[in-house]
């Protein structure tokens, strides 16, 4: 994240002491594995979820929102409308991304909403519930980590029908959050969408039910965030799936890396979901320009040359 918003930060863990804060953390990292939102209506809650939560969602929408970009192409974004918008790290990303010149974030959370307001001051901030505000039309509407707490279903149409450009939808990378990811791809796509990203193609989504699709994103760990999570690593890979879809159709890749590439003497092998369907890619060094554009190549990336 920008250096200033780590300094806010700190300043806010700094305010409720370390005990109070390893105690609120457990309390939100339980309601994360449950699937629950747990409100941050006390001081040492709202620094907790800052510390241990905000840099990996920042980081994730960040990822897609690169992704939407190269996508769009020429297409301007001057509005962006963040839902269920918490201390403001999906927007914050799409400032820096989308360089568009009007935020609208819609967040019920009054500590989180706060907080996203010294953060963004020139962005409007409503303090509601999306799944039944008005919602005016805007270029860009971007849900992240906050449609696993609705009836999906229900929603999405109303977030499509707000979207004039696109609508990008970010949940954790997880069994369950791609469920409900590959729901809404389906109906999406039924509605008339067009799929912008990560997929490179616009009908059935191959993965099976025993499976799921995610990516995921390096986060820098301060040192508070390792006392907090007593570990190690200076970094954690923050896993989310997601979809995009489009007003109107894009040029697609021909191929998207579904898995982390696996490395070998002499040998890459890259997982790829293409247009046909999963296709295993080995490059070996007896082909150069495949083999040096799959060792360039990272998980996530769209792909043609390999």
């Amino acid at each position: 994240m920008p250096q200033p918003v780590r300094r806010k930060v700190e300043e806010r863990a700094d305010s409720v002491g370390f005990a109070a804060l390893k105690r609120a953390a457990a309390e939100l990292s339980n309601a994360y594995r449950e699937g629950r939102a747990l409100p941050l209506a006390t001081p040492e809650r709202l620094a907790a979820y800052l510390v241990t939560r905000m840099a990996a969602t920042y980081a994730a929408a960040e990822a897609v929102l690169r992704e939407v970009r190269e996508r769009l192409g020429e297409t301007t974004v001057e509005s962006v409308l963040d839902l269920g918008a918490g201390s403001g790290s999906a927007s914050l990303a799409a400032s820096a991304v989308l360089n568009a010149s009007r935020l609208t974030l819609v967040e019920r959370d009054g500590a989180a909403a706060g907080f996203a307001r010294e953060l963004l001051p020139q962005a409007a901030i409503r303090l509601e519930d999306f799944t039944h505000a008005s919602l005016a039309p805007h270029d860009v509407v971007l849900v992240s980590y906050a449609l696993g707490e609705t009836d999906a279903a229900r929603v999405v149409s109303r977030l499509w029908q707000a979207a004039r450009v696109a609508l990008v939808i970010i949940e954790p990378g997880t069994p369950r959050g791609f469920a409900l990811i590959r729901d809404v791809r389906a109906q999406l796509l039924a509605a008339g969408a067009h799929m912008l990203a990560p997929c490179p193609r616009a009908d059935a989504c191959p993965v099976t039910r025993a499976d799921w699709c995610h990516f995921a994103a390096r986060v820098e760990r301060s040192s508070l965030h390792r006392r907090l999570k007593e570990g190690e690593l200076n970094y954690e890979d923050e896993k989310f799936s997601y979809v995009a879809v489009a007003r109107h159709a894009v040029r697609l890749p021909p191929a998207r890396i579904v898995r982390r590439p696996v490395h070998q003497p002499g040998l890459i092998t890259l997982e790829t979901c293409t247009p046909r369907g999963f296709e295993t890619v080995r490059a070996g060094k007896r082909d150069r320009e495949t083999f040096r554009a799959a060792r360039r190549a990272d998980w996530g990336d769209a792909c043609g040359s390999v």
